[in-house]
């Protein structure tokens, strides 16, 4: 038999290896250039030309980063509850790499079951802080349990029989039922927008370092969502169910020779995404006092931009694309105007993407692997 010789593989050109690493530093170094370029631009504004604000009925113009600041924080705040429902969108498209479009809806129910359960424990502006802590800690529970069971009954109903099926099917049937869900919350509040009670005061001040104001709803998603995102990761990291959830997420058919319950594992990661859009749907209408049911919609578009940011199907990635995106839209509206927010945000997405298509902390997939 005669040796067959192996394929010759050109060497890059000159030319096309420069641009490879030009291509590879813009992908490390230019991320932190697009990422720091709005703060930067407007600290230096504030410093060079000042920013004025009424004290007494009287203009002031202020030289410093205060309000670059207060932009920072309330953003940290509002890319919290982001954070959350960003974190089930990565977490089922990282085992079985489904877009469940549905899940923002989840979030909307959420917020709903969390105002109709304070109301009926009868919280107010008049309970007493430990009423308060208390009913609220129930209302967490309860929201983040029917949340999460929704889900669940989503996952069973709709994607569980389309498990083989083309890849669009299950696309399309997580679209219907997302406007299903839509149409519960029309049934359930109405069209306009609902107006809850402002339980806690979400505007007075808890703190406030160098002019930088802390309130009680920024103090409250932070609170929420740091430790529910530690308990995740601790979960997904230490635990044996966390173990069968990463496995799966790498190869089903080989977790399945090994033992695991594949369907199990992928009813408890809609489980636990669904908990989480819970819990961000409370936070979500203590932050806001007003429910619609067209929320679900925005918060959910947002959300996904945020996981693909940071890198969809990961879970780290989702959070910190959800703080960025808080952040940019925070000072987008302070500085350009809301108008043009979700260009702005929707912009960076579309850098990011082009110097890192990955996202910022890669992907954590099958089709990454």
């Amino acid at each position: 038999m005669e040796a067959q010789s192996l394929p010759v593989v050109p060497l890059p050109s000159p030319a096309a290896a420069a641009l490879a690493a030009v291509r590879r530093v813009a992908g490390r170094y230019g991320l932190i250039v697009v990422l720091a370029a709005l703060p930067i631009f407007y600290g230096i504004r504030d410093l060079t030309a000042g920013y004025t604000t009424s004290v007494a009925g009287h203009s002031v113009v202020h030289h410093n980063l205060s309000e670059l600041g207060q932009n920072l924080v309330q953003g940290v705040s509002n890319g919290s509850i982001w954070a959350l429902i960003a974190v089930g969108y990565t977490l089922v498209y990282g085992i079985i790499e489904l877009i469940n479009f549905a899940h923002g809806e989840v979030f909307m129910i959420g917020s709903f079951t969390a105002a109709g359960v304070w109301a009926s424990l009868g919280l107010g502006l008049a309970t007493g802080p430990l009423g308060l802590i208390g009913g609220l800690a129930v209302t967490l529970v309860v929201s983040m349990l029917v949340s999460g069971s929704l889900n669940v009954l989503i996952e069973r109903v709709a994607y569980r029989p389309l498990r083989g099926a083309p890849k669009l099917a299950p696309l399309i049937t997580a679209v219907g039922f997302s406007f299903i869900l839509q149409n519960v919350g029309l049934l359930w509040l109405g069209g306009s927008p609902a107006s809850v009670s402002d339980l806690i005061r979400q505007n007075d001040t808890v703190f406030s370092v160098l002019g930088v104001v802390v309130r009680r709803a920024d103090l409250l998603a932070i609170a929420v969502t740091v430790p529910l995102v530690i308990a995740l990761a601790v979960f997904i990291g230490r635990t044996r169910l966390g173990r069968a959830m990463r496995a799966t997420a790498q190869d089903p058919e080989a977790a399945r020779l090994m033992g695991i319950n594949v369907d199990t594992t992928i009813s408890l990661t809609f489980l636990l995404g669904g908990m989480l859009a819970g819990a961000a749907g409370l936070i979500y209408a203590l932050y806001e006092t007003t429910l619609w049911f067209f929320q679900g919609f925005q918060a959910g578009l947002i959300a996904f931009t945020a996981a693909v940011m940071g890198g969809i199907g990961n879970v780290r990635g989702a959070v910190l694309g959800g703080i960025i995106i808080g952040c940019i839209q925070q000072i987008s509206d302070s500085r350009i105007g809301p108008q043009w927010t979700a260009a702005v945000v929707f912009g960076y997405l579309i850098l990011i993407m082009v110097l890192r298509p990955r996202g910022l902390l890669g992907e954590e997939t099958r089709e990454a692997g």
